[in-house]
């Protein structure tokens, strides 16, 4: 399989003289996101009208022959404001043995298909609504992770993740560990021309559920929907995903023509304390899933479509007594991508958004993603 190619190559770079280079010279690499559009996706990160999205910048080095370090920091502009974050810090292993693989510092879980990539690399403007509404679009935390590839013909991942979770809490002061994560991949060949990857992660929260309701302040009318923040829109106990991605090129070659189909399921369980399950509306799971296919039928030309829905509610007392709300949000995305080179991209996208809290929108973006310096391999 190819990633048995791509593990020898990496072996024969360790043990080159080109090697020692990496010590002292950290790769240095930026990306350039913009655009403009007419409105606004539920738990979006972009707002309406010209804006800046995620711009990255990062740094990665080779510290020695045992540890890869790797910094990115990012700055988003929303309105008048703009956010500068550190989205990853870590040192990770480069020589254990049988497989193994060890990061500690700020990194993107592992957990689904998407997540443990960066937000550049997708194939549409934002990450799915299931994303956006359990994982606050790309979640990202500190603690620590080990990885294990098992020397087989089939290619087999297992992983497991001990994270803060402050993103993700549901209470001020919880467990000082909030989340543990458990992941298997597995994956292989169907022929030369295509290949599969199918997935599946646990999410456990110790400080997911919600304990305690906020009295409703009718003077209040923000929109749930319009938070730019990072956190996560609802959470629970138990978070549960299961992926499967098919990709397709004649003979292997990805430069001309190829087709990716994926798609992801998400459950979320345990949400509420028990004194408010009794509540009317009062859920006991949510669900949330995408499929997606996007075809690039020249190098310089790809089109996609995606379709996605994520349940979601509101809650709130009132007089002492709660009050909660069902909600289904609901994405269809139609996509069409120009590539000036494997490092600039122009996409133009048209999102329609429903929700049970409002009207049908109709929203449209047209995005620049541009990158110079060092630029990473894509993951499967």
């Amino acid at each position: 399989m190819k990633k048995k190619l791509v593990s020898l190559a990496i072996g024969s770079i360790l043990v080159s003289p080109a090697f020692a280079n990496t010590l002292s010279n950290p790769q240095i690499g930026v990306v350039l996101d913009g655009y403009y559009q007419n409105g606004e996706r539920n738990n979006s990160e972009r707002g309406e009208g010209f804006g800046l999205g995620h711009t990255e910048i990062s740094m990665s080095a080779n510290i020695d022959d045992k540890f890869h370090g790797v910094l990115t920091t990012v700055l988003e502009a929303h309105g008048d404001e703009t956010e500068l974050l550190l989205e990853e810090a870590f040192v990770e292993t480069l020589a254990m043995p049988y497989g193994f693989n060890i990061r500690a510092g700020r990194f993107l879980s592992d957990f689904g298909y998407l997540n443990n990539q960066h937000v550049h690399t997708d194939s549409f403007v934002e990450r799915p609504i299931a994303y956006r509404t359990f994982l606050g679009s790309h979640y990202y935390d500190d603690g620590l992770r080990a990885n294990v590839v098992l020397p087989t013909d089939m290619y087999v991942k297992l992983g497991i993740e001990a994270l803060n979770g402050s993103k993700m809490s549901a209470v001020e002061d919880g467990a000082e560990v909030g989340i543990y994560t458990t992941t298997l991949k597995v994956g292989d060949d169907f022929s030369a021309s295509s290949s599969w990857q199918f997935g599946l992660s646990y999410l456990r929260n110790d400080n997911g559920k919600t304990k305690n309701l906020e009295e409703h302040d009718h003077s209040d009318h923000s929109d749930h929907n319009h938070d730019h923040s990072h956190v996560s829109a609802v959470t629970g106990s138990n978070l549960y995903g299961a992926d499967f991605v098919w990709k397709w090129a004649p003979d292997g070659n990805y430069k001309y023509r190829n087709l990716t189909l994926s798609a992801e399921y998400m459950l979320l369980n345990d949400i509420l304390d028990s004194k408010y399950k009794g509540a009317e509306n009062a859920p006991d799971n949510l669900a949330a899933y995408y499929v997606s296919g996007v075809y690039r039928f020249t190098p310089s030309w790809s089109a996609g479509l995606r379709y996605g829905e994520a349940e979601n509610y509101e809650g709130h007392l009132h007089d002492g007594n709660a009050h909660l709300t069902a909600m289904n949000d609901t994405e269809f995305d139609a996509m069409l991508a120009w590539n000036s080179s494997h490092f600039g991209t122009v996409r133009a996208q048209y999102s329609r958004v429903e929700n049970q809290s409002k009207e049908t929108d109709n929203v449209f973006t047209l995005q620049y993603v541009m990158t110079f310096g060092a630029h990473g391999a894509h993951a499967f």
